[in-house]
């Protein structure tokens, strides 16, 4: 089990940029395939990004190609999200979430950090 703990969030203009950090405390964090998802107001969670494992493979939801990279540090626990280029639409609550298939999946979400981009 991980529990992981977002932090980084926070309110910047349109073009600047943000990192967000998601240390999941627990055991076997490299064994857990790393996530982020963001919900804006009144709308539903929407995938951002994700990463394997050992950090072979990132996924990026088209929104944001070219501007968002995940990456993750397995000896700190860490999963980063760097934000560039950021757009106000790119405002939302962002979640980390970490997962793991061993027979049955095991999925578990962090509290939200928020960012906020101003026009």
């Amino acid at each position: 089990q991980v529990q992981p703990v977002e932090s980084g969030g926070g309110s910047v203009q349109a073009g600047g940029s943000l990192k967000l950090s998601c240390v999941a405390s627990g055991r076997a964090f490299n064994k857990y395939g790393m996530g982020w998802f963001r919900q804006a107001r009144g709308k539903e969670y929407k995938f951002v990004a994700a990463i394997s494992g050992n950090g072979a493979y990132t996924f990026y939801d088209d929104s944001v190609k070219g501007r968002f990279t995940i990456s993750r540090d397995n000896a700190k626990n860490t999963v980063y999200l760097q934000m560039n280029s950021l757009k106000p639409e790119d405002t939302a609550v962002y979640y980390c979430n970490a997962q793991r298939y061993t027979g049955s999946w095991y999925d578990y979400w962090g509290q939200g950090t928020q960012v906020t981009v101003s026009s």
